[in-house]
């Protein structure tokens, strides 16, 4: 008897809602980009803006002062548990957070602009990536156009066309909705992976939550079969 040909399994994709401000959204790309290696599949990765504070002044406020002011005026513990947290685990992912030595705490409109414009050249990840490491191990201001055409530049984008662009408003509002469309949709807190647009798993999860999270995936029927 002839075997019965297998459906193929739905392609996966996955939105990835985070702000490059967010620690957590750092370690959890790394991990996430861990078990996409892993799992040996093709992940078609689209990163969507998210800002924890759209209120920063679009020129940056005082890192110290700022998370005064959000902490309650002095070290909590809420905040030291979670510093303690990210330094802990930041070694064994390969990054390094600077808390310390942090002097601004930007506004990241300018930085979710070029992620945008990076996904179209296919260079998104390589930019997470750099933005990340610009500002919690380089300790550069992400809002500052001269810094994000410098990082544009690295990964192989046009700086001075970067210069340009940053200098007008081009898709300010195009971000602007799309942070509004996911906050519609319920994200309250930041990464959050979208798998399929049919479940999401939250935080800076486990390698091993990504791998069931893109098997599970793979084995839906695609959303408009379902």
């Amino acid at each position: 008897m002839a075997k019965k040909n297998k459906a193929p399994a739905t392609p996966v994709s996955v939105d990835i809602v985070s702000d490059i401000v967010c620690p957590w959204c750092w370690l959890g790309k790394v991990y996430f980009d861990e078990a996409v290696r892993k799992s040996g599949r093709k992940i078609d990765v689209v990163y969507r803006p998210y800002m924890l504070d759209a209120d920063v002044p679009q020129d940056g406020a005082d890192y110290k002062t700022y998370m005064a002011k959000k902490f309650g005026g002095g070290p909590s513990d809420k905040f030291k548990a979670m510093r303690e947290h990210l330094e802990a685990a930041a070694p064994d992912a390969g990054i390094t957070f600077k808390f310390s030595e942090l002097t601004v705490r930007p506004h990241t409109l300018r930085a979710h602009r070029l992620v945008k414009w990076a996904q179209g050249q296919g260079l998104g990840p390589a930019t997470k990536t750099a933005l990340f490491k610009a500002y919690f191990e380089e300790l550069r201001d992400i809002g500052n156009i001269s810094v994000l055409a410098d990082i544009a530049g690295r990964v192989g984008m046009d700086a001075d066309l970067v210069t340009d662009l940053l200098a007008t408003d081009k898709d300010e509002n195009a971000v602007r909705e799309e942070i509004l469309f996911f906050r519609n949709l319920g994200v309250s807190g930041v990464p959050t992976f979208i798998y399929n647009g049919q479940f999401a798993i939250t935080g800076a999860q486990p390698v091993s939550a990504h791998l069931q999270a893109i098997k599970q995936a793979a084995s839906l029927p695609a959303p408009e079969d379902a």
